[in-house]
């Protein structure tokens, strides 16, 4: 197997060179794909993710109102006449069970939005990267791509971790390096790995959130590793489900 990584979905390559990939991973470890998991993990029917909020809300409007949570944030903020924003610790059962979660935010759904297409597509965090490595070392993939979410285009120092963490698991078990930015993420694991919170907290998108208020229970949260063993698994273009 080997493994690409790509800070932000502008690095990703387009046209013919996706189908040439066996399956990709996209990584916003704050918060989107730590939101994704636990919604699923929490009992949610799908999360079904969109990086234009008109197409959002299209969609949404033609699902069953009692059936529909509208999940929206920009700038880390929760945005106006959504239901929830963007944080893995508001996605509890009684509000989620049974339920389509409809997503934008900022930075991960531009991500998954660049590798749609895509064989098979997965989203991973720190909470249930263990789930996500078990699953890629089940399947026959000789390319895997894992592509971060960055901050409105820019580098993020958090998924490059969680891309780290993830990769250290595949290539312990045979897998091998195929880009220089995935030598550097796994760099960064093993100088963060004993104290992963820390590292979200020092990152730039961590310290904006520290700025917007109280985020102790998202970091907490987004820090947490390997407690889920749900792979939130791409089953038609842009929908998620717990497969």
């Amino acid at each position: 197997m080997q493994i690409a990584y790509f800070h932000v979905a502008a690095d990703v390559p387009e046209g013919q060179d996706s189908s040439r990939v066996d399956a990709a991973v996209v990584i916003d470890v704050l918060r989107a794909t730590t939101t994704i998991a636990w919604a699923l993990h929490h009992g949610a029917e799908a999360v079904q993710t969109f990086s234009d909020l008109d197409e959002l809300r299209t969609a949404a409007a033609a699902w069953p109102a009692a059936e529909r949570l509208l999940v929206g944030e920009r700038g880390g903020q929760k945005l106006e006449g959504f239901d929830l924003g963007n944080s893995p610790v508001a996605v509890v059962p009684e509000l989620v069970q049974g339920k389509r979660l409809f997503m934008s935010t900022t930075n991960g759904t531009r991500s998954l939005q660049r590798v749609r297409d895509v064989a098979r597509v997965f989203t991973a965090a720190l909470p249930n990267r263990q789930a996500v490595a078990d699953r890629l070392l089940a399947e026959p993939l000789e390319t895997v791509w894992i592509v971060g979410s960055g901050w409105e285009g820019s580098y993020s120092l958090e998924d490059s971790l969680a891309a780290g963490a993830l990769a250290s698991l595949l290539i312990a078990q045979g897998g091998s390096s195929a880009n220089d930015e995935m030598e550097a993420a796994l760099a960064l694991w093993n100088q963060w790995q004993q104290d992963p919170e820390a590292c979200l907290r020092k990152a730039t998108h961590g310290q904006r959130l520290i700025g917007l208020g109280n985020h102790d229970a998202d970091f907490r949260c987004c820090a947490e590793l390997d407690g889920l063993r749900v792979v939130p698994t791409q089953v038609e273009p842009g929908v998620l489900r717990a497969v």
